[in-house]
């Protein structure tokens, strides 16, 4: 009797782990394609290694909120403009509050506005990821 419990099961389990033959689109890009062209583009290393040397990370992340908001939250509310570029990079050097939140984005008027451009280029181009 034993011998039939444990066949049911196994053929139950079989069952549940194959069958899928459900045909992907091939031309569809993946997570890791999206990853490997963005760490390609030069705006995205640069953006990158600023934000690693920076305390941006304290208060940010790339997809969950922690003070501040998520960088990905962010990308997805502006487009990737040389307006939008601009007017974030003053942001990041002149602090500010309200637009995602009412707590107050620190100032980093030591950061230089090609630095702070480069930085939020990154940002941007993760609405892509």
């Amino acid at each position: 009797m034993k011998k039939y419990y444990v066949a049911i099961a196994l053929m139950a389990f079989i069952g549940a782990c194959g069958g899928n033959n459900d045909k992907k689109d091939e031309k569809a890009v993946t997570p890791a394609a999206t990853t490997s062209v963005l760490s390609s583009n030069p705006d995205y290393q640069k953006g990158l290694e600023l934000i690693a040397k920076s305390d941006c990370l304290t208060c940010h992340k790339v997809s969950e909120k922690v003070t501040g908001p998520a960088y990905k939250d962010v990308a997805a509310k502006y487009e990737n403009t040389d307006e939008n570029v601009t007017l974030l990079a003053g942001k990041v050097i002149k602090g500010g509050s309200g637009v995602c939140g009412a707590i107050p984005m620190t100032p980093h008027a030591a950061l230089s506005e090609a630095d702070a451009k480069q930085m939020v280029k990154y940002i941007l181009l993760l609405r892509n990821k």
